[in-house]
């Protein structure tokens, strides 16, 4: 046994029990107080992964109007409340792949899609010209199955088809989520729902 390992169990058992916490559906709880869960969460989940913990929404929005979502490009984490605050959800991300790239602050969704297509931004194309003009939906897009287009021209909160992106700096200025957590968060926003990215 090495110091890795905890009593009774195995590196294996460890760094399996690992794997499916961060492959399984994202960690959500019912209304603050509540011990239901809409998804069965191990209660050393929270313990196991540092950077996924619960945070309250009140140090971050005035209500949850329309939904609150909070990105955390240091933790890389979104945190999604809804209206009423019945749901809360918690996603792992990939967030952009420098400094220069990153934008903070308080936006909204401003549209929905499923099935997104994808054009360069004029900065990605100055940097990427070999890239092409246009990538229909499909799994070459680089949106993934679905897109949440921010106020902010050309940012968005989209799916990615490239599951290794997740946890890393690998995006041109947007946050990625698992495409099967896209899809969620996208059938739980609205237009409106607001964003803060800190």
């Amino acid at each position: 046994m090495t110091d890795f390992d905890p009593p009774g169990l195995g590196r294996r058992a460890v760094l399996g029990g690992m794997a499916s916490i961060l492959a399984s559906p994202a960690l959500s709880q019912a209304t603050p107080g509540s011990t239901e869960f809409e998804t069965p969460v191990e209660q050393g989940a929270r313990r196991n992964i540092s950077s996924f913990r619960a945070l309250d929404w009140r140090p971050y929005f005035t209500d949850t109007q329309n939904g609150a979502i909070l990105v955390d490009l240091t933790s890389r984490v979104l945190h999604f409340w809804s209206a009423d605050r019945s749901i809360y959800r918690l996603y792992p991300t990939s967030v952009p792949m420098s400094e220069d790239l990153t934008r903070r602050g308080r936006t909204e969704i401003t549209r929905k899609v499923e099935g997104p297509s994808w054009s360069p931004t004029p900065a990605m194309r100055q940097r990427n010209p070999e890239w092409p003009d246009f990538v229909p939906p499909g799994p070459d897009n680089p949106l993934g199955t679905h897109a949440l287009h921010l106020s902010w021209q050309y940012y968005r909160i989209h799916g990615t088809h490239d599951t290794r992106k997740i946890g890393r700096r690998s995006s041109n200025g947007c946050v990625g989520l698992y495409n099967h957590h896209i899809g969620e968060l996208y059938t739980l926003t609205r237009i409106g729902t607001q964003v803060l990215l800190i």
